[in-house]
């Protein structure tokens, strides 16, 4: 797959920044910069010092980094009882105590507030290869939600993928590291218990602190986990890889989410994972997080990405770029979610999103406290392909992204579901294994496609 950003050596100023970033200083006088730089170009990679680029960033107390700072002590004093496990992992910061520029090495990138002239001086830097803007991003949260309880073995979809055949041959998803950024996860449940290898909680100034105990800002994080990578629990299971290793970050509780996912995505590309899980988005389209799913593409990481949940015609940013692995939901008939986004964009490589369909409506999964709900949307749908391709991984370590991408998408089978809603359809795990291996699996009994049992 093409990855421009990385292949074209020459860019204009008007192709080097973003316009929702120049929109941004124009109307506020300020304005938060992700400053991707030249690979050859990089600072060490642990540095204070930015040499050139240092004084393009500055500290002013209009920006939403002191905003948020603000806001925050102010909020404290008002009420210094309510909110008191959350101020205890996130205590308020002031202003002048948050670094004025943050520096991720692998991602090759720094984040600092600008004003105009700063612009002006990156644009022209050398070492500067893309200027792009904090663009609002938010969770993709789910259209239903239900209480539920597991009644059988396996849930639908990991019926309806064939999961429980690549069980049969050994493959679990043992050895696979899986980052999972999302709210949070309760490590507690008991079908998490043991998935969870690492766990970072990232504040609103994209801060972490690794010494905070694994928890679930809300309830979205813990269900997603569970489908990835949740374990049996009295012979029953939720997770479609149950020997994966999650690297869990709680980046999407509160304000200036671009912070924290920058700092999720640095953390977990330095826990060697191969899989991305993310349930975040921006209508419509917006560029300015391509780069870094190139970046994560080249150093061998598979970007999974939920689409959306606003229907037809509409798709959500980063799961509408051709360097994700975009995924819609479908439900237990076969059938796209009448609320799963897709859309068709002028582009020579993969012009129609989503990628792929992968059940994402009534998907029983883990719920903080212990038990278990019901959720419909694409951000559940992600975690079946996330789960699918560590199973992958495991019986291939040596596969490329290109190679997890491709075996998966050419399992796919569209049946009745129409093209420009589901693009390929849904994804076979059996298929998927002998595209990627070459190996056969031996045969079996198979049950009709028809016999999914619905939770």
């Amino acid at each position: 797959m093409a990855m421009p950003f990385l292949e074209v050596r020459e860019l204009t100023r008007r192709q080097r920044v973003s316009p929702e970033l120049e929109k941004e200083l124009a109307i506020r006088g300020v304005a938060q910069a992700v400053v991707y730089l030249e690979p050859s170009r990089l600072p060490p990679r642990r540095t204070d010092d930015f040499g050139d680029l240092d004084s393009c960033f500055v500290k002013d107390e209009r920006s939403v980094a002191a905003s948020l700072a603000s806001a925050s002590l102010a909020m404290t004093a008002r009420a210094p009882r309510r909110n008191q496990r959350q101020r205890a992992l996130a205590p308020p910061r002031y202003y002048s105590d948050i670094p004025r520029i943050r520096y991720f090495p692998a991602l090759g990138i720094l984040l600092g507030d600008i004003h105009h002239d700063g612009l002006e001086r990156l644009a022209a830097s050398p070492r500067v290869r893309y200027i792009g803007s904090s663009i609002a991003v938010s969770l993709i949260r789910p259209t239903a939600a239900r209480t539920a309880a597991l009644a059988t073995e396996t849930t639908w979809g990991i019926e309806m993928m064939g999961i429980p055949r690549l069980w049969q041959e050994g493959l679990d998803g043992e050895g696979v590291r899986i980052a999972h950024l999302d709210t949070g996860v309760d490590s507690n449940h008991p079908a998490l218990s043991g998935a969870v290898a690492e766990f970072l909680f990232i504040d609103e100034h994209g801060i972490g602190d690794p010494t905070v105990s694994a928890f679930d800002t809300e309830e979205h994080g813990t269900h997603t986990a569970g489908t990835i990578a949740g374990r049996p629990v009295s012979g029953r299971a939720i997770g479609v890889a149950p020997g994966a290793m999650l690297y869990s970050a709680a980046v999407c509780d509160g304000g200036n989410l671009v912070a924290r996912i920058l700092a999720g995505m640095e953390w977990a590309s330095r826990q060697g994972v191969r899989i991305l899980n993310l349930s975040i988005g921006l209508r419509p389209y917006h560029d300015d997080f391509r780069m870094i799913m190139a970046t994560l593409r080249a150093s061998g990481v598979l970007p999974v990405c939920a689409v959306g949940n606003s229907g037809p015609g509409t798709s959500s940013s980063p799961g509408n770029y051709d360097l994700v692995l975009s995924v819609g939901g479908c439900d237990a008939h076969r059938e796209v979610d009448r609320n799963s986004s897709s859309q068709w964009f002028a582009r020579p490589d993969d012009p129609l999103v989503p990628d792929l369909v992968a059940p994402g409506v009534d998907v029983i999964s883990a719920r903080p406290g212990g038990g278990y709900q019901s959720l419909d949307g694409s951000s559940q749908a992600a975690p079946h392909i996330a789960g699918l391709a560590a199973l992958l991984w495991q019986s291939r370590p040596d596969a490329t992204v290109a190679e997890i991408e491709s075996a998966i998408f050419n399992s796919c089978a569209l049946g009745s579901m129409p093209q420009d809603r589901a693009n390929r359809g849904l994804p076979n795990g059996p298929r998927a294994y002998e595209i990627l291996t070459g190996h056969s699996l031996p045969s079996t009994s198979p049950e009709p496609e028809t016999s999914v049992h619905v939770n």
